[in-house]
């Protein structure tokens, strides 16, 4: 593909630089990845997990500024399936983020479902599979969600499907869709969490193309995945085994979707994203530019 992807703006993530948590001795100082995203090409970034970067919005503005940087979006985890008790923590939470990603410009907030496995231990800690309660708390939890965060904030939430949570396959990413108002709530397209999850990316671009207001370029290796799904092994052990590659190594081959998301006829944050938890503290910069360069031939 050679025609430039004029409505695609490319971007990185605390993510790429093997970043999980707000503070964590395997993860690289945020001055780093402020540095060494600039030096990879990127001009948009993330804010990653809340208290990474700095939250005061003045000095976070003087830092990526300096380094021509520019924020596209903040994250945020919920619980929303498990019912209204959460709501007020759930809120607190989010307008901590939703107020920085305000003050930086962005228009966007990734909403990223609960593990049902423990983030460190990987131990499981609540059914894989949600009752019908639990749908219903968690469409209406994120439809609230919507209404509030643009309401108050005036940002888009988009939902992350996401391995080892209850948004991942595409029986349940379709479900979710089916069941929510895309006025309120958007689709946050992570390529290789939806190919990890056995989900065909272009496939559901085009059939629910005006849901999707936002997306994270991953790959998955295929024969690392092979042997994660044969073992029943966790995604954070899975992540270690490296089955989230360098593009374009892996699947899904990126150029489509790219292709698709640009037929859609709107501009869209691809935001990169390669999970890498832990990394070595030199490993990221020289994939994260060669990772530009290859998007860069994609026509992004």
């Amino acid at each position: 593909m050679t025609d430039a992807l004029n409505r695609i703006r490319v971007g990185s993530a605390p993510d790429s630089w093997g970043v999980w948590f707000p503070d964590d001795p395997q993860q690289v100082p945020w001055e780093r990845f402020l540095d060494e995203v600039s030096e990879a090409g990127y001009s948009w970034i993330e804010l990653g997990p809340y208290g990474y970067l700095p939250t005061d919005p003045a000095r976070l503005t003087d830092e990526v500024d300096r380094r021509g940087l520019k924020v596209s979006a903040g994250t945020v985890f919920t619980a929303l399936h498990r019912g209204p008790d959460v709501w007020d923590a759930t809120w607190e939470h989010v307008s901590q983020v939703a107020e920085l990603t305000r003050a930086m410009g962005a228009r966007h907030l990734v909403v990223i479902p609960s593990f049902w496995r423990d983030d460190k231990t990987a131990a499981l800690i609540e059914p894989p599979e949600l009752t019908v309660r639990q749908w219903a708390y968690l469409t209406k939890g994120m439809e609230r969600l919507g209404h509030e965060v643009k309401e108050r904030f005036g940002l888009d939430i988009v939902v992350h499907p996401h391995a080892d949570t209850h948004i991942d396959t595409e029986e349940h990413v379709e479900r979710f869709l089916d069941s929510t108002d895309g006025e309120l709530v958007g689709l946050c397209l992570d390529t290789g969490h939806y190919a990890y999850c056995g989900g065909d990316n272009v496939k559901l671009i085009e059939t629910y193309g005006e849901r999707i207001g936002y997306l994270h370029l991953k790959q998955v290796d295929p024969e690392i995945l092979a042997d994660v799904v044969k073992n029943e092994i966790p995604f954070g052990p899975a992540v270690q085994r490296g089955v989230m590659c360098e593009p374009p190594a892996g699947v899904p081959a990126l150029e489509p979707v790219l292709a698709a998301a640009q037929n859609l006829g709107v501009e869209l944050f691809a935001i990169v994203e390669q999970d890498m938890y832990p990394c070595p503290p030199d490993k990221p910069l020289p994939i994260a530019t060669r990772t530009r360069t290859f998007l860069r031939s994609c026509g992004a």
